[in-house]
């Protein structure tokens, strides 16, 4: 774990199934259709098949927020940082952790190389909306998909 901005919380990559297992309730938060055998599975093969990688803010050796992201490069974008996951747990809110996680994602893009960061928010997610705004991201796009049953 790297020491960030805020003064009490600690950044650092997520890899073995047992550190999984201890951010997996913050995780759980953001997407609750999964168990955490799931998560776990599913975050591994995504590591293998995507190249996703998974980081936590922590306070005191406890997750308190998690991000999930990868690098694409197509030909819209070119090198990208797609942020699949941000979250922090909602006991953890206004402290500014979550600010202070997707800065380090933003500056990890930098680091990677890409000219261009992304993601996706659901339309109800004012509060993420107003963090991703103060951060100077822009509403580029719509968004649509259908579920393929």
């Amino acid at each position: 774990m790297t020491e960030s901005k805020s003064s009490d919380l600690c950044i650092g990559p997520i890899e073995s199934a047992a550190d999984l297992k201890r951010v997996y309730p913050v995780f759980a938060e953001l997407r609750p259709r999964l168990d955490e055998a799931t998560f776990i599975a599913q975050v591994q093969r995504q590591r293998v098949q995507c190249g996703y990688a998974l980081v936590a803010g922590e306070v005191g050796g406890r997750a308190v927020t998690g991000a999930g992201y990868r690098v694409v490069e197509n030909l819209s974008w070119g090198k990208a940082l797609y942020l699949d996951d941000l979250v922090t747990a909602a006991a953890e809110h206004g402290h500014g952790y979550g600010g202070t996680l997707l800065d380090w994602v933003i500056a990890e893009a930098r680091r990677l190389g890409c000219g261009q960061f992304h993601l996706d928010s659901g339309t109800q997610r004012h509060a993420a909306h107003r963090l991703y705004l103060s951060r100077h991201l822009r509403i580029s796009a719509f968004h649509f998909s259908t579920e393929l049953t």
